[in-house]
């Protein structure tokens, strides 16, 4: 033991200065990156596909949002909404991704990972701890299906502000009187829940395939769609890295058509090859998340006229063709993917219908598009002052409370410190908007952060940062620290010795296995020879166990040697 603490002490050196390294270590811009939350191995995947909406076609920002705002107010006023509303107009600065609206209440709310309440608002009233109590009881909320409806799409931000203004005119309109589940004017009465779903109604004319969102988008298209030059580029790179790429679209085939060829027609499209030749697989009106589950008929699609061929398709797809429906387990087959989970990456911008419903359902390895990153990274870089201000802060609380322990009855006034982090903290929220970060409120991380965290393998502004990558590239998610990882430094050593006083038993088995006569001490009358048990404990593992590590994933040739 004490050759092994030694050899320990004169290794320690050398391995800080590795480990200090890792912060030096060489890292693409932040407008290139793509992010990790877990290992994946890109040699091992065989297959890309994509998302249409917000993915391949990323629609302009606000000019589209303003577009959907303004054909919800019309089709509300339509359905007997007060012509009044047609006088709100779109505020982008106001909705994010990954509220949760409270059709009891009337509430717009932004919680953590764990439902804590960060952000209530209902209409434009943003409410203080003492009016969120007297809602809820608490400052925390249980995911209920039947009562909340959580927002994850970009698709969903014009429907939030709408919903937002209708709430705030009924609240504060003098014909309206409040009730605490809606409103009433004379022998009328609208629950939250009800205009909830008048609004949501709308939406889904507005969306439909031939209603007037699409309409106009295609109308001019130029407007409301950005086009990247480099789309044809990378899918080109895919395929001739020997790669399967195909797309799998909500939207139907028209739309689609429209949509891609004018992705597609760019001078880095040369040769003015059709879109579609651009994939293996194409497969319109998906209808995920149900793609994912039991999902729909397969059908042929009549490139001419946009209309469906009679029957169910069983052949052998084809190239340069597009198919209607379908679901994964037929797409698997037809494209013959393997048992690996790897095989398939899936890049979509949908929290709930790309990412968690392929990632959960069917294991595929999964690709967020989060286009909110460019500001996010902006504001992370440029207000870094902010975020060292709240941590200069901190360490005038540490300080005040150093050399204090249970001994001491004083009660320091922390008071202007507290007044100052929440100056800080507000003006580092509105940085990003009226409602803050898309991922944090403060310190603490948003529902829609741990969401991304817990099914998004890699995310990216967008996936033409893939371009910044060669396609044998290793990415390799970070450390995830817990807050007694993070907080202490490894310069802060306590001896085995310490440990032991305050431990039930040194469990560690880092310095030599555990043999028998180490064993024997413990049950002393339990002798090999005299049990019937055929392992009477777990031998120290020779190699590492963990599988969930794509990178470190142990390769047949070296399993070989370690047998």
């Amino acid at each position: 033991m004490a050759e092994t603490a030694e050899a320990s002490a004169a290794l320690r050196p050398n391995l800080e200065r590795k480990y200090s390294l890792g912060s030096h270590m060489y890292k693409r811009e932040p407008s290139k990156r793509v992010f990790v939350n877990r290992s994946l191995m890109l040699e091992k995947v065989k297959f890309f596909g994509f998302d249409m909406d917000y993915t391949l076609a990323m629609y302009k920002s606000p000019e589209y949002e303003t577009l959907g705002f303004n054909h919800l107010k019309s089709h509300l006023i339509k359905m007997g909404y007060p012509k009044a509303i047609s006088d709100f107009e779109y505020d982008h600065t106001f909705p994010i991704r990954g509220l949760w609206f409270d059709t009891h209440f009337g509430t717009l709310l932004k919680v953590d990972g764990f439902g804590n309440i960060m952000v209530c608002v209902r209409g434009f009233k943003f409410l203080r701890s003492s009016e969120i109590a007297n809602l809820y009881h608490t400052m925390f909320v249980q995911m209920d299906e039947a009562r909340f409806r959580i927002f994850n799409t970009l698709y969903e931000l014009p429907l939030i502000y709408i919903l937002v203004c209708l709430i705030d005119f009924f609240s504060n309109c003098p014909d309206y009187t409040q009730n605490p589940r809606g409103v009433k004017a004379g022998d009328v009465t609208m629950t939250y829940e009800s205009i909830f779903n008048d609004v949501n109604a709308a939406m889904e004319i507005v969306h439909a395939g031939h209603g007037p969102l699409k309409t106009d988008t295609v109308a001019d298209v130029k407007k409301y769609i950005e086009k990247d030059e480099r789309l044809p580029i990378l899918l080109s790179r895919l395929r001739e890295n020997g790669k399967k790429v195909f797309l799998a679209t909500n939207s139907d085939y028209k739309y689609t058509n429209k949509v891609m060829t004018y992705l597609f027609d760019t001078e880095t499209n040369s040769n003015k090859k059709p879109w579609v030749d651009f994939f293996d697989f194409i497969v319109v009106d998906a209808k995920k998340p149900l793609f994912f589950l039991q999902g729909t008929i397969l059908r042929e699609v009549n490139k001419e006229t946009g209309g469906l061929h009679l029957g169910t398709f069983t052949g052998k797809i084809r190239q340069g063709a597009a198919y209607s429906g379908g679901s994964v387990d037929v797409l698997n087959e037809l494209m013959g993917t393997g048992e690996s989970l790897s095989e398939v990456v899936y890049v979509g911008d949908h929290i709930f219908g790309d990412i968690l419903k392929s990632k959960k359902a069917r294991g595929w390895r999964t690709f967020l598009v989060v286009p909110e990153m460019v500001q996010e990274l902006a504001v992370w870089t440029q207000k870094s002052y902010l975020f060292s201000k709240l941590s200069e802060l901190d360490y005038e609380i540490a300080e005040i409370y150093r050399h204090l322990d249970s001994s001491d009855t004083s009660k320091p006034d922390i008071s202007k410190i507290q007044v100052e982090m929440r100056q800080v903290a507000h003006e580092m929220d509105q940085a990003y908007g009226t409602l803050g970060s898309v991922f944090r409120s403060g310190s603490r991380q948003s529902f829609f952060a741990s969401q991304v965290m817990r099914y998004a393998d890699l995310y990216a502004a967008s996936f033409m940062n893939m371009l910044y990558y060669p396609f044998s590239y290793c990415f390799r998610a970070p450390p995830m620290h817990m807050p007694h990882e993070s907080t202490v430094d490894h310069e802060a050593r306590l001896s085995e010795e310490q440990f032991r006083k305050i431990s039930l038993a040194w469990r560690s088995r880092a310095s030599a296995p555990i043999s028998p006569g180490e064993l024997s001490h413990i049950n002393p009358t339990m002798m090999r020879s005299d049990s019937n048990v055929p392992r009477l404990y777990c031998t120290t593992p020779n190699q590492l166990t963990e599988v969930a590590d794509e990178f470190l994933e142990e390769k047949a040739e070296d399993a070989a040697i370690t047998q």
